[in-house]
């Protein structure tokens, strides 16, 4: 399609048009594309290859492939968010079409807010009866799997708090996660776990449209990474995904005349519980969950304050990544929304020398911070679009440091006491009722059982 150019606005339909994946050498291929334009093919490569697929296995691989490509075809849509969407070489049950509307619609929230873009009467996924050829059973049969788990790691506290918790719990785990990461690489080798790197290439055309005027903006990342993982957890015979997204994940930003906007949907419950369902529907075999769901951010860090084995080694900085490329000796920026929340939400569990030296810097003794700060608690502004605490967490956190020695002296500490806290409600600003662990999740009763006096203790 040498005449073929992008044009945001003239684009009328998105195509999913077909994948296929080759067990000789793990490579999955997602075809995209829009209107009769160029197809955008991305790769996902699994390692382990060859992978020896009968009959059964392959039908639950081409389940989990199909989930993959329609979820993964949410990096390409935004790029024009045309009013139609086609599915070429397949069909969908109205079941998978709502579990996409969900997806789609929520994880593209906050990229709709930034751009000003209205999803009503949009993503709008077709149903259709199964085309001649296609012969994937619905549902596919179920096999005996192992007990063993592909657990996420993104480099962050979350995680590993979630592998030293199973390791606790002597569970057979291997630590995996999607891309070059050095850093990851290197905490997922600290955990000396088995591990697996898979490989993902984005369709190269994506990064031209961005620059003849694409739509651009955040994704729900956390859900392509859980269809990639499943992908990989068939064939490999894992029985569990485990991701490690705590309760706090599921509120959002309140904007005035907007609602509430979700930065870190898909790394919420509802995600959490509709993608859970729908991959053992559809794909069975594997139980997907999150290990922290239970927990606030402050139960994480409190967690992660317990050993030191990683201080050295993780980051949850975002920024590093974006701006200043891969920088494992550089692991904080000190000026992102997820400095600022990571390093209040392990000041009260922590040393205060320990933490400074894991930051380099006492974030909470600089005045330029206040602005950052202020979003954090909810003050003069709304929670950041990241994947922060809740506003009542920080607010809790600020209250408890103000009466600690160590910290009460501190500038942003100060001005809390000074300017904010005398508008609080004091009754409201204990730590201890937010570390008690509550709400829905899909930890298997076994592990829960093991564990729950573990994040209590």
């Amino acid at each position: 399609m040498t005449d073929w150019t992008f044009d945001r606005d003239a684009i009328r339909a998105f195509r999913f048009v077909r994948c296929d994946f080759d067990a000789g050498s793990g490579v999955a291929r997602l075809v995209y594309a829009f209107d009769d334009g160029p197809e955008l093919v991305e790769t996902v490569t699994i390692p382990g290859a060859p992978f020896a697929l009968d009959d059964a296995r392959a039908a639950r691989v081409e389940a989990a492939l199909r989930l993959l490509h329609l979820i993964a075809g949410v990096s390409y849509y935004k790029a024009a968010v045309p009013a139609e969407i086609r599915i070429d070489g397949y069909a969908i049950d109205r079941a998978t079409a709502d579990l996409l509307q969900a997806v789609y619609r929520n994880g593209l929230g906050e990229f709709a807010y930034r751009n000003g873009i209205d999803l009503d009467g949009r993503l709008e996924f077709p149903v259709g009866a199964r085309l001649a050829g296609d012969s994937s059973p619905t549902p596919p049969e179920v096999l005996e799997e192992s007990r063993s788990a592909l657990v996420a790691i993104g480099g962050g506290k979350d995680s590993l708090v979630t592998i030293e918790a199973l390791r606790k719990a002597g569970a057979a785990q291997t630590v995996t996660w999607i891309g070059g990461s050095q850093l990851i690489a290197a905490c997922a080798a600290r955990t000396g776990l088995p591990t697996l790197n898979i490989g993902r290439q984005l369709a190269p055309q994506l990064f031209d449209f961005n620059r003849q005027g694409a739509w651009n903006g955040h994704i729900p990342v956390t859900a392509v990474n859980s269809a990639i993982l499943v992908l990989a957890a068939v064939l490999r015979g894992d029985a569990q995904v485990v991701f490690s997204n705590e309760r706090s994940a599921s509120y959002g930003s309140l904007i005035p005349g907007a609602g509430e906007v979700n930065h870190q949907w898909s790394k919420g419950w509802e995600f959490e519980r509709l993608f859970g369902e729908h991959v053992e529907r559809q794909v069975g075999g594997v139980h997907y969950y999150s290990l922290l769901r239970p927990l606030s951010e402050l139960a994480v860090a409190r967690q992660f304050a317990k050993s030191d084995r990683y201080d050295a080694w993780f980051s949850s900085c975002n920024r590093n990544f974006h701006l200043l490329g891969e920088r494992p000796t550089n692991r904080w920026c000190g000026v992102c929304p997820k400095c600022h929340f990571v390093f209040l939400a392990l000041a009260p569990f922590m040393s205060k020398p320990r933490l400074v030296s894991i930051f380099g810097r006492n974030l909470l003794d600089d005045p330029e911070q206040a602005a950052g700060y202020d979003a954090l608690l909810e003050f003069r502004d709304h929670k950041p679009f990241e994947c922060v605490g809740e506003g009542r967490e920080s607010r809790a956190v600020m209250f408890a440091l103000v009466k600690r020695p160590e910290w009460r002296e501190d500038a942003l500490v100060r001005r809390f006491e000074r300017e904010i806290l005398p508008q609080l409600d004091a009754s409201g600003l204990a730590i201890a009722p937010l570390l008690e662990p509550m709400g829905e999740h899909r930890i298997p009763a076994a592990v829960w059982e093991q564990l729950r006096a573990h994040f209590t203790a």
